[in-house]
C-alpha cells in the first residue's frame, strides 16, 4: 500500500471528510512522527508498534560488485518494532 491508496481508504471510510482534507491528516501525521524521529524521540502507537532511531556505527564494507573494501561512515536508521496486536494478528492461524 501505498500513502495515496491510504488516503483513499481512510476517506472512503469517513464521507464525510474531503478527500483532501484526509490527505492533509495522512501527511500531518506523517510529518510529525519523521520530527519526532528527527529529534530523536521515540513514537508509539499502541499496538501496532513503535518507532525509534539507533545509531550505527562506522565501519569497513565491501562493494558487493567489484569486492572493493569500501568506508561506511556512521549513520541514524529508523527502527520499528511491532506491537503486540499486530504481532498476534501476523501470526494468526489462518
Amino acid at each position: 500500500m501505498i500513502k495515496s491508496e491510504l488516503v483513499q481508504i481512510v476517506a472512503e471510510q469517513n464521507p464525510h471528510l474531503f478527500q483532501r482534507d484526509v490527505e492533509n491528516i495522512v501527511n500531518a501525521i506523517l510529518e510529525e512522527i519523521s520530527n519526532a524521529l528527527a529529534q530523536g524521540n521515540r513514537v508509539e502507537l499502541r499496538g501496532f508498534g513503535a518507532f525509534s532511531v539507533k545509531h550505527r556505527a562506522a565501519r569497513t564494507g565491501r562493494n558487493p560488485r567489484t569486492g572493493e573494501r569500501v568506508d561506511v561512515e556512521e549513520k541514524w536508521v529508523p527502527f520499528f518494532k511491532t506491537g503486540k496486536d499486530l504481532r498476534e494478528r501476523l501470526n494468526a492461524e489462518v
